[in-house]
């Protein structure tokens, strides 16, 4: 969990920008940590860690300044106050406001044009607007896992602290088969199973059986003409 706290300034077309972050990883704040940067014209040129314990420089000036600025323990003490001051002493705030909370994911299960490949159909599921980041999406036929012919994006940040998931699933329809997306996030109390159903639009079926004939036609094909192939080379035609 992060907590930033901004300082801008501008003048005549130059950007100076502070920026100072509380980095918590549990809740008993082992491991809490504060940076403190600074950036000239979107450049970070001097940092502070409280890892570290000192400044550290990334330009001339930087370097200069964390000369500096280490050399007087009176500057670096008021530093790793902050880390008791501001970081530890907002630490229960921030965890109630945000890393408490959890949003259950909105489920989208859907048809999609398959790549070419073996399979003439692809589903995806879709999980939206969940939080936090930790999610399992798996797909099951007939009850058990799918393995094989699964792809899935990362978790992908939306930008306002919500996530979004796509997982992609090609096969080969089979009929009386069952195919579902299972979702497992903590903000559910059991996992989500969303069935596929197989009655679909007539464009969506059409275009799964075009798939599968051609797949059919292919096979053929490529049988006729090894048998061909075969025949001719022992002289029977």
């Amino acid at each position: 969990l992060n907590n930033d706290l901004y300082y801008v300034f501008l003048s005549d077309g130059y950007f100076e920008q502070r920026v100072v972050e509380c980095l918590y990883s549990s809740k008993d704040l082992q491991g809490i940590e504060l940076i403190d940067s600074y950036v000239f014209n979107q450049a970070e040129y001097i940092r502070f860690n409280s890892t570290v314990g000192k400044y550290v420089g990334y330009t001339e000036h930087g370097v200069y300044n964390a000369e500096a600025w280490n050399s007087d323990a009176g500057i670096l003490a008021q530093e790793l106050g902050e880390l008791e001051r501001f970081c530890k002493h907002n630490a229960d705030l921030h965890y109630s406001a945000i890393l408490d909370k959890t949003v259950a994911p909105h489920v989208r299960l859907s048809s999609v044009a398959p790549p070419t490949g073996r399979h003439p159909a692809m589903l995806m599921c879709s999980a939206y607007d969940f939080y936090p980041k930790p999610i399992r999406v798996t797909w099951l036929r007939d009850g058990g896992e799918v393995k094989s012919d699964v792809t899935s994006t990362e978790e992908l940040a939306n930008g306002d602290w919500y996530y979004q998931i796509h997982s992609h699933l090609e096969y080969t329809p089979r009929s009386g088969e069952k195919i579902s997306c299972m979702v497992e996030h903590i903000s559910l109390t059991e996992p989500m199973v969303y069935d596929w159903d197989p009655s679909l639009p007539e464009a969506e079926r059409n275009k799964i059986a075009i798939g599968a004939s051609g797949l059919v036609l292919g096979a053929i094909l490529a049988l006729a003409g090894l048998i061909y192939y075969k025949k001719k080379s022992s002289g029977v035609l």
